[in-house]
């Protein structure tokens, strides 16, 4: 079964497989992370580990049992109790429920080693796959969002007196929020 996993320094050369295998599937659903993003990736993934270690982001990858990275699942902008939560899966592992279950796995990581209450999620309009995963872990809509021009929705998830239905497990699959 595929584990979540903190992001590590040793992850970056399957994780850039990852995101070149998948890069025209994300950009059907979310924006494109541009050609920098991958003629960079070594400096951009020690960034990431940097920024992690101050403790405002928190980069998990879904990690299959051979090491291949499946997903991506991010708690970011980490202050006073909240957190945006972002989040995007491979294709070809779509279907299986890991979306659902990474992010609610998430939420237990949330509440109990990162001490929020509160996190946010967006996607694109057009991301069904993403709004259900959200729907399934139960994000509420609070109202509309912009990614760069596309439309998209917000969300919002209270976290805390519902720990136990957070714990639960099963759901489907979404490409990215």
């Amino acid at each position: 079964m595929p584990e979540l996993q903190p992001l590590r320094a040793e992850h970056a050369p399957a994780l850039l497989a990852f995101e070149r295998a998948n890069r025209a599937y994300f950009a059907a659903a979310v924006p494109d992370r541009g050609d920098a993003c991958f003629a960079e990736f070594a400096d951009r993934h020690d960034a990431l580990l940097a920024e992690q270690a101050t403790g405002t982001i928190a980069f998990h990858l879904l990690v299959a049992e051979d090491g291949e990275v499946l997903g991506r699942f991010n708690l970011v902008d980490l202050a006073d109790g909240t957190a945006e939560v972002g989040y995007r899966l491979a294709e070809k592992a779509t279907g299986r429920g890991l979306a659902t279950r990474a992010v609610r796995e998430l939420l237990v990581l949330a509440a109990g080693r990162y001490g929020l209450h509160t996190l946010h999620a967006r996607t694109t309009l057009d991301n069904t796959a993403s709004r259900a995963v959200l729907d399934r872990t139960g994000f509420v809509t609070t109202g509309p969002a912009d990614f760069e021009g596309r439309p998209g929705l917000t969300y919002v998830r209270h976290l805390g007196e519902d720990r136990a239905s957070a714990e639960a497990a099963g759901g489907q699959d979404a490409p990215g929020a």
